[in-house]
């Protein structure tokens, strides 16, 4: 099956039901996106799939063949990091990183559809990304950045 990933265009030979996110670390050497629970509520794995913030820890590789998939990796553009990226290096928000990938792209998500969320909407758009270290008010300081034009 070919998968588009990060604008490449890849052939992959995996067994069906293996996740999207096995195949992204395995086969395509793409560790950005971590494995955290395995169930979809952590959000260590988030990855944009068609634009949209989906949990690759919990997608069959088959369902997104043809789509769109764009991870961490994949937001640097000619050298420049994502917005939302450099808001992140600025702000310095975390403390093991572990859920950096996953807010991120979460994030993205989100600003590519609001580019200047409340608060509100900031909080609303991470849940089911969960920071063990509990940094949060520091996550959405670096939403905010990122937000401003």
């Amino acid at each position: 099956m070919v998968l588009d990933v990060n604008g490449v265009k890849h052939e992959v030979t995996v067994d069906p039901d293996v996740e999207l996110l096995s195949v992204l670390r395995n086969e395509l050497d793409l560790t950005g996106s971590k494995y955290g629970c395995g169930e979809g509520a952590c959000g260590a794995c988030t990855v944009l799939i068609n634009g949209s913030p989906s949990r690759s820890c919990i997608t069959p590789v088959t369902s997104v063949a043809g789509k769109e998939i764009i991870t961490v990796e994949g937001l640097e553009k000619n050298g420049k990091l994502h917005a939302v990226q450099e808001a992140f290096l600025t702000t310095d928000p975390f403390q093991c990183s572990y859920c950096a990938s996953g807010m991120i792209m979460s994030a993205v998500a989100l600003l590519k559809n609001n580019p200047a969320p409340t608060e509100d909407a900031i909080i609303k758009a991470l849940n089911g990304n969960i920071c063990r270290c509990g940094t949060y008010p520091n996550i959405v300081k670096a939403i905010q950045l990122a937000s401003k034009p």
